[in-house]
C-alpha cells in the first residue's frame, strides 16, 4: 500500500520540478519580452511545454509503445475519434440544454450572429478544442494510464489519473506583476499562489466535475478498453460545446440554481458532476449485471 502511494506521487513531484524550472525560464522570458505577457502565464505555459516534451522520454524510459498508449492506425484512429465526438455530444449537450431550460443560462442578446460569423466561430472553437484534447489525452489517458495500470491496478489508475487531470486545471493565479517592479523571487511567489488556488472553495464544484470527467475518460480506456482516439474525440466535443456555450449564452447570476454551475467557467460544476456520476453508475451496474449473468 505504501509503495503504491509513493508511486502515485511521482507525477506530482515531476510537476513540482518542472514548475520550479519554469520559474527560472519564465522570469528570463518575462524580462526579455519587457512584460508583454503576464509572468504567471509564461510560467504556466513553460511548465505545460515541458510536460508535453517529457512524454516521449517517459515512453522510452518506461518502455511504453504507441500502441500501449492507445493509438491506432490513421484510418482506425479517425473512425474512433468520430465515435468519441458523437459520445461527447451525447453526454454534455443534455446538461447544456437543461441549464438553459432551468434558467441557469440565458441567450446572450449582445451577440448578433451572421451565418458566416457563426460558421467561422464554430470552426475556430472546434480546432482549439481538438488541439487541447490532442495535447492532454496522450498525457493523462495515454502515458499516465499505461504507466500505472500494471503497477497499482485499474481502480487506482482511474483515481490517480483523474485526480491529476482535475488538479492541473486549478494550479494557476491571476496576480499581475509590472515588469518595472518584478523581482526574481516573484516567480516563486506566483508559483505558491498557484498551488494555494487548489484550496479555493469556489473551485470545489468544478474540481468535483473535472474529477468525474477524468473518471469517465479513464473508464473508457481501462474498463471498456477503447482506443485513445475515443477519449480525444469525446474530450474535443466537450471543450467545443463549452466554448460555443460561452459565445451563445451567459450565466444568469440571479438564478436560484446558480450553485449547480461553477464560477470556474459557467458550465463545469455540480450538475456536470452529478450527471456523469449517474452515467458511470448506470454503466457499472450494467457491467456487474452482465458479469453476474455470465457467472450464473
Amino acid at each position: 500500500m505504501l509503495n503504491k502511494t509513493l508511486i502515485s506521487l511521482i507525477p506530482f513531484l515531476v510537476l513540482l520540478l518542472f514548475s520550479i524550472i519554469a520559474c527560472f525560464i519564465g522570469y528570463a522570458i518575462f524580462i526579455l519580452l519587457d512584460g508583454a505577457a503576464e509572468l504567471s502565464r509564461i510560467i504556466s505555459r513553460v511548465t505545460q511545454v515541458m510536460l508535453i516534451l517529457s512524454i516521449y522520454p517517459l515512453m522510452r524510459w518506461l518502455d511504453i509503445s504507441i500502441a500501449d498508449m492507445g493509438f491506432a492506425p490513421v484510418k482506425v484512429f479517425l473512425k474512433q475519434m468520430t465515435g468519441g465526438m458523437v459520445l461527447g455530444l451525447a453526454t454534455l449537450l443534455p446538461v447544456l440544454v437543461l441549464n438553459y431550460a432551468l434558467g441557469i443560462t440565458v441567450v446572450d442578446m449582445h451577440n448578433v450572429w451572421a451565418l458566416d460569423k457563426l460558421l467561422i466561430s464554430l470552426l475556430v472553437a472546434f480546432l482549439l478544442a481538438l488541439m487541447i484534447s490532442l495535447l492532454e489525452e496522450p498525457m493523462f489517458r495515454g502515458i499516465l494510464i499505461s504507466a500505472y495500470i500494471k503497477r497499482i491496478g485499474i481502480t487506482g489508475t482511474i483515481f490517480v489519473s483523474s485526480l491529476y487531470y482535475a488538479v492541473l486545471h486549478f494550479i494557476k493565479t491571476k496576480t499581475s506583476i509590472a515588469v518595472e517592479e518584478a523581482e526574481f523571487s516573484d516567480s516563486f511567489k506566483l508559483l505558491l499562489e498557484a498551488f494555494e488556488n487548489l484550496l479555493n472553495p469556489d473551485n470545489f464544484g468544478a474540481l468535483w466535475a473535472l474529477i468525474m470527467v477524468g473518471f469517465f475518460l479513464a473508464v473508457m480506456r481501462t474498463r471498456l478498453q477503447l482506443g485513445l482516439a475515443w477519449c480525444i474525440g469525446c474530450h474535443a466535443a466537450w471543450v467545443w460545446q463549452i466554448k460555443m456555450a460561452h459565445k451563445i449564452t451567459t450565466v444568469d447570476q440571479n438564478s436560484e440554481l446558480l450553485y449547480l454551475v461553477s464560477p470556474y467557467d459557467g458550465v463545469i460544476g455540480p450538475m456536470v458532476a452529478i450527471w456523469l456520476t449517474l452515467v458511470l453508475g448506470v454503466y457499472l451496474a450494467y457491467e456487474q449485471f452482465v458479469k453476474n449473468k455470465q457467472q450464473g
